[in-house]
């Protein structure tokens, strides 16, 4: 008996692991981070009225939505209770992916707030490169001396409310919206030209639903679950 109750412990271990480990890799999906900026910060997108600047302080990054060419960044305040920004991104290659956060910046004249260019999330070669409305992008490439991504659709620089969900009228044209980039000769150049985008994702293993990588760990378990009664029979049978 009492064999049993410990097997039946441990499988409970199991189990419980199992359920809960999808949740630890929540903020890996998407990509949840928290950043402190020391000095004004510079944003694009679709931002609430009067937040196009970030004053110093604390904020939190996480992906909307993700497709394969592009993705959707937004931007809350420390405590997830408020929306700034709702962001357009490409993602864009780095040589060597590090352990921790990078952001990186568009360096501005004395006196003018940083402009943000890309964020990178830990132990990942791809980060995500922001995208300005066209008459920002050529300002900002003039003063920086460097390429920067834009886009010529017509969508909106502020709302009244902020955007919480994928398929909002505003996310939907972002996902649609060509993206070219600006020179700092005002020549625009295909996105190709400036932007090193990851390889394709296989159809097959994008067709795949969200819980496919739980199936040979619910696999495993059940054998566990078979060895584990295997066991106890055979100790009950020793015992008589």
């Amino acid at each position: 008996m009492k064999l049993f109750k410990t097997a039946a412990t441990v499988f409970g271990i199991a189990l419980m692991t199992a359920v809960l480990a999808p949740g630890a890799r929540a903020d890996d999906w998407n990509r949840k981070t928290t950043i402190t900026f020391s000095g004004p910060v510079e944003i694009p997108g679709v931002h609430l009225k009067g937040w196009s600047v970030l004053p110093a302080g604390t904020y939190v990054f996480k992906i909307l939505n993700s497709q394969s060419d592009r993705h959707i960044v937004q931007i809350f305040n420390k405590d997830e209770t408020a929306i700034y920004a709702t962001i357009l991104a490409i993602p864009n290659y780095r040589l060597r992916a590090t352990d921790k956060t990078v952001m990186t910046f568009r360096e501005r004249p004395a006196g003018e707030p940083e402009a943000l260019r890309a964020w990178f999330y830990p132990g990942r070669n791809w980060g995500e490169e922001f995208v300005y409305p066209k008459a920002r992008a050529i300002v900002l490439a003039k003063e920086t001396h460097m390429p920067v991504l834009f886009t010529p659709a017509e969508i909106p620089v502020e709302v009244a409310e902020p955007i919480k969900t994928a398929d909002a009228p505003v996310v939907v044209e972002m996902t649609r919206a060509p993206v070219m980039a600006i020179q700092p000769t005002g020549e625009e150049v295909a996105l190709t030209e400036v932007v090193t985008a990851p390889p394709p994702v296989p159809e097959a293993a994008a067709a795949l639903p969200a819980t496919a990588s739980n199936l040979p760990l619910i696999g495993l378990l059940g054998l566990m679950a078979l060895l584990a009664a295997f066991a106890t029979r055979t100790a009950a049978k020793r015992l008589q």
